[in-house]
């Protein structure tokens, strides 16, 4: 007589089927994600582009039902039933009797894979190290000498979403036979690029840095972003506590703007750069102005191809005036999974992300050529960045072991010369003092945060104590953090 199986374990095996596939996708196709990560972007998604959450449902819910079947299957009596000689006895291993004990195992089981798929374990285990590198490294931004020359530089600042040097040719110490970023690839080798080799190279992606909202807080204010989950609610992002970019070029009569096509709210990108003196321009307010239609969405919000030019129009209007500027922008068409071709790029690859950084490339390239042709492009310094490195593993899957892969970074139109660039070990955080110096601000100490200026003498904290070191404190939970700089 066949046995029916009580729907409570079907559902439990539902579950762990879901958990285990949705383990998979963030530990094997989401690159050096972690735990603070995945539970931050699950409290601030909204703005969420729909491509992406659509391509997400669509892998979990066809790896679910291939793999439910599968860990069902056990259980159900429908066929012969097998067994095997063990200690004398006969043991039915088909269909296992015993369900109840099954499901909770396997639940049991899918738990655990996702406490270390998701990084979940070695959050625990550092939440309970306390370390001492902001007590020992950390410089307060707002008791730091700072002294800003007589004629201020303009800043444009590029973010470019998931560009990493790897994405350049073998020869230029890229990873590619074939450049995919070619003009991006020639801006670095023409003007200042900070590297990791003695070739064309980068910042390396450190703990707390490695998503967008994190790596622009970290590029803006020189320390990374940690959280406790239990401080996840609105306002989380502000960071009230703490003096960035933003606020020191807004106190010395520069004016910033940050520009992206995407929903600002995304990940509290909003919170923060507005209370520290950021005019925001994103997709809703795009549509509020009528720049765009109101049931307008391509992709995150509107396409990069539009966010150039509405840059263009803001960059003609207030380079009029007498103030200095700072405008910044993000860009969101080279985002995993495989990125958005514009309508107005060719498929030179084969593969659709790579054509997605190539056209991407061509209009950086078209834009600062745009720039270095108008009347204010003598004042003004370019600083051309990756936010992060590429979260879609499979992309590099060809490449060397050996090969570290590191966030692009340029610096156009700099007034310094000698420069010690090559060779260097430093993170994304290093970006903001070295922004200030780019624009012809000294910097006493030359270290701003956990940021140390890469135009100056000092060596990075990672080159101090090692990258492996560094990386290890900033996983560390740290009392410091959450009292002074995160209040």
């Amino acid at each position: 007589m066949k046995k029916k199986i009580k729907m409570s374990k079907v559902v439990l095996i539902m579950l762990s089927s879901i958990i285990i596939v949705f383990t998979i996708y963030i530990s094997h196709r989401v690159y050096n994600g972690t735990f603070e990560q995945y539970i931050f972007n699950l409290f601030k998604s909204r703005g969420t582009s729909s491509s992406f959450l659509s391509y997400t449902i669509l892998y979990c819910t066809l790896g679910i039902l291939l793999l439910f079947p599968l860990l069902l299957f056990p259980v159900m009596d429908v066929g012969k039933k097998v067994s095997i000689k063990f200690r004398k006895k006969r043991v039915q291993i088909y269909p296992i009797k015993n369900v109840k004990k099954y499901s909770l195992i396997i639940f049991i089981l899918s738990l655990l894979y996702l406490g270390y798929g998701s990084g979940f374990f070695d959050y625990v285990g550092n939440f309970f190290r306390d370390t001492s590198l902001f007590r020992d490294y950390y410089v307060v931004t707002s008791d730091a000498e700072i002294k800003f020359p007589d004629r201020k530089k303009n800043l444009i600042y590029i973010f470019l979403e998931s560009t990493e040097t790897s994405n350049m040719s073998i020869t230029n110490g890229g990873a590619f036979e074939v450049s995919t970023i070619p003009n991006l690839e020639r801006l670095a080798y023409n003007n200042i690029n900070f590297s990791n080799t003695d070739k064309l190279g980068g910042a390396m992606e450190v703990y707390g840095t490695g998503w967008t909202a994190s790596s622009m807080i970290a590029q803006t204010s020189g320390i990374p972003f940690k959280i406790k989950v239990n401080d996840l609610g609105d306002g989380s992002t502000k960071f009230s506590n703490i003096k960035t970019l933003g606020d020191i070029l807004a106190e010395n009569g520069y004016k910033n703007y940050l520009f992206m096509g995407s929903d600002a709210s995304f990940g509290g990108r909003d919170d923060y750069f507005e209370n520290h003196n950021y005019i925001i321009s994103d997709y809703n307010t795009a549509i509020k102005e009528g720049m765009i239609p109101s049931d307008y969405h391509e992709w995150w919000g509107y396409e990069d191809s539009k966010l150039f030019s509405f840059v263009k129009d803001k960059l003609m209007e207030i380079s009029k005036n007498d103030e200095p500027f700072n405008l910044t922008l993000l860009t969101a068409d080279t985002h995993f999974t495989d990125g958005y071709l514009d309508k107005t790029c060719d498929e030179v690859f084969d593969s659709a992300y790579a054509n997605s950084f190539y056209c991407s490339d061509n209009m950086v390239g078209e834009f600062v050529e745009w720039v270095e042709e108008q009347d204010f492009y003598d004042d003004t310094v370019i600083v051309i960045t990756g936010d992060h490195l590429t979260m879609q593993e499979d992309f590099y899957d060809d490449i060397s072991e050996d090969y570290v892969r590191t966030i692009y970074n340029v610096f156009i139109n700099v007034d310094i010369d000698n420069v010690n660039n090559k060779k260097r070990v430093f993170s994304v955080m290093d970006m903001f003092p070295t922004t200030l110096s780019a624009i012809g601000v000294s910097i006493n100490g030359d270290r701003l945060g956990l940021g140390t200026n890469l135009f100056g003498d000092k060596k990075t904290i990672p080159e101090e104590i090692g990258i492996e070191k560094f990386n290890q404190e900033l996983k560390k939970n740290s009392n410091y953090y959450y009292n002074y700089i995160r209040k």
